[in-house]
């Protein structure tokens, strides 16, 4: 097993959860709360009464998906979705991979779907499939299939990394602009799990997805509009702040986060910015946070925060099985 990759699976789960939880205490108060009291520390308590270092569903979803990829095979063959969909009812029902034994901030689609499951749907029809079913709850989980042999093949191919992560993202998520951006994301994570700085892993994310949107014939070519503007055309560097939004929305949660990734130099710098952008702060903490974990290293997560960290020797337990999976 490869001691490199292990330190990467630890500093993306634990980079992602970093960011939840400092997003956790603020989440739903708008930016202008934050511009006068910016969050710059893990905080206790605030919109769901959580100690400090506690993380919400964005976490306990990415742990789930982590869980199942980390079976025997789990990284190598088609991942075991029923397995994931039992994980993830078990989440909504029992509380299984929360931080304090308690299930809060269920989004509505995630809730609709888990439902779907408890009735029996296949997990791949499971996610709610219309336009206005593209929340952040597919991509806010999504990073663990980085790890996936598909997505670490030294020659990608495209065509079945989509496929894969269309699997993965319709358990909640049915919508292809939800699949897309997930797929655009861990684009971004593949170049910084191959070392390349946050500026050339967004530039290569672009050169492999533009052609491939333009010439494959699986790609969803009416959706790559809503990505097209900032995303794909390399314009999200050159925004200033109020351009960004921090919604729910996968679209704004995507630009956000590779927004404050490409701004900024370090992991404590690239999270508080996703979580002081107000709104959704928990999910873009997170999303930016996985991607800076990968960029800059478990060394570069404040030791401060990681102490008061949920369950953290469980992530890093977790991190070590998903490596070991191959």
């Amino acid at each position: 097993m490869s001691t490199l990759i292990t330190f990467h699976a630890r500093a993306a789960l634990l980079g992602l959860a970093v960011g939840d939880a400092l997003g956790v205490p603020v989440e739903f108060a708008p930016r202008a709360a934050r511009q006068q009291d910016p969050v710059m520390d893990m905080r206790a308590f605030g919109t769901h009464r959580q100690p400090a270092g506690t993380w919400s569903d964005d976490s306990s979803l990415t742990f789930c998906l982590a869980e199942t990829l980390a079976r025997p095979g789990g990284r190598s063959g088609e991942p075991d979705l029923a397995d994931f969909a039992r994980r993830s009812i078990n989440w909504l029902n029992l509380s299984y991979w929360t931080a304090t034994a308690e299930t809060f901030d269920v989004g509505n689609a995630t809730r609709t779907a888990i439902n779907s499951l408890e009735r029996g749907m296949t997990p791949t029809a499971a996610g709610p499939r219309s336009e206005f079913d593209n929340g952040n709850g597919a991509l806010m989980r999504i990073l663990p299939l980085a790890f996936h042999d598909t997505w670490r093949a030294e020659t990608l191919d495209l065509d079945a990394a989509w496929t894969l992560t269309e699997n993965v993202a319709s358990v909640t998520h049915g919508h292809p602009r939800s699949t897309l951006g997930s797929f655009l994301y861990l684009l971004v994570a593949r170049g910084l799990l191959a070392g390349l700085p946050p500026a050339e892993a967004y530039a290569a994310m672009r050169e492999l997805a533009n052609p491939w949107l333009e010439s494959s014939p699986i790609a969803p070519v009416d959706e790559q509009k809503y990505y097209r503007w900032w995303v794909l055309s390399g314009e999200i560097t050159n925004q200033s702040e109020d351009k960004i939004s921090s919604s729910g929305y996968v679209v704004h949660t995507l630009e956000a986060a590779l927004w404050c990734l490409l701004k900024h130099d370090t992991y404590a710098a690239t999270v508080l910015a996703a979580v002081n952008l107000g709104d959704d702060t928990d999910t873009t903490g997170a999303v930016a946070g996985g991607l800076a974990g990968l960029a800059y290293g478990e060394a570069s997560i404040p030791t401060e925060w990681l102490a008061v960290l949920a369950r953290r020797a469980d992530i890093e337990e977790l991190a070590g099985r998903l490596v070991a999976a191959a």
